[in-house]
């Protein structure tokens, strides 16, 4: 299959590692500098060369303020034929433009962020694959998937945002709190670096990301949740109440069993 990989930053550069000794590939990036060390593989820098390319599957890795944006730079440059998909982590209002192009389009989301992930081994990491849109566009990525080991689940595009409002929003909201507060330590901990490592991993991420999922309709009743049990637990501090204390550990320590 000739397969088209829109961005050459860390994911698309994987993909491309993933998918250049089986397909015939080519990687578009306006930033020449950016393909220098990919291999096995064609480097375009300009939209005519994808005409003549004639891709069969486009994968569009770009960051995702850029998504819908690069499509519709690219889309003229395919034929009807051609399926085009998105590995975003959020997914609003994607279904109803794929739906305005009257292109075949698939929609997936490798769970395994090129910031904590260790891409050489992936058995523990997770894929969702959206089950509406292009049948062999699903099979194609199914397929990929599991032959890389993921765990794989298909939700649909409703299915997979409210997921993520809380997969993204809960951890990603408790660092931002942890961010905030936090002051330069001269001799920090274990746990204290171990957090500052996620804090600097989470805040590195596209501005246009963190903003999808606070903004994210269903992401405000988890932030809601966490303020209630900030309180709970400041409530038990400043009662230096013991078997409230004993009790509320137990309740997180089953959470997270």
């Amino acid at each position: 299959m000739k397969i088209l990989i829109l961005g050459a930053g860390k994911m698309g550069s994987f993909f491309t590692d993933v998918l250049s000794f089986d397909h015939e590939c080519a990687v578009y990036d306006v930033d020449a500098r950016k393909m220098r060390f990919l291999y096995n593989t064609q480097r375009f820098v300009s939209l005519d060369e994808i005409d003549s390319f004639k891709p069969e599957l486009v994968i569009n890795a770009v960051t995702l303020k850029y998504t819908i944006d690069v499509f519709r730079q690219v889309i003229p440059h395919l034929t009807k034929d051609c399926i085009i998909s998105d590995i975003s982590s959020v997914k609003t209002d994607f279904k109803k433009y794929y739906e305005s192009t009257g292109m075949r389009y698939v929609s997936t989301h490798p769970m395994f962020g090129p910031t904590f992930a260790n891409l050489g081994a992936l058995s523990t990491e997770n894929a969702i694959v959206i089950n509406e849109g292009d049948y062999m566009g699903r099979i194609f990525f199914l397929d990929l998937y599991r032959r890389l080991g993921l765990n794989v689940h298909e939700y649909s595009f409703e299915e997979h945002d409210e997921a993520m409002a809380y997969s993204l929003s809960v951890p990603f909201v408790s660092t931002f709190v942890f961010s905030a507060v936090m002051k330069h330590q001269d001799s920090p901990g274990t746990t204290f670096k171990r957090h500052l490592k996620i804090a600097r991993g989470v805040l590195s991420e596209d501005g246009t990301l963190l903003r999808e999922i606070l903004f994210n309709p269903k992401t405000k009743s988890h932030v809601e949740h966490i303020r209630a049990e900030l309180k709970e637990l400041i409530q038990i501090i400043d009662d230096r109440d013991e078997l409230a204390l004993d009790g509320y550990l137990s309740k997180i320590r089953k959470n997270i069993q």
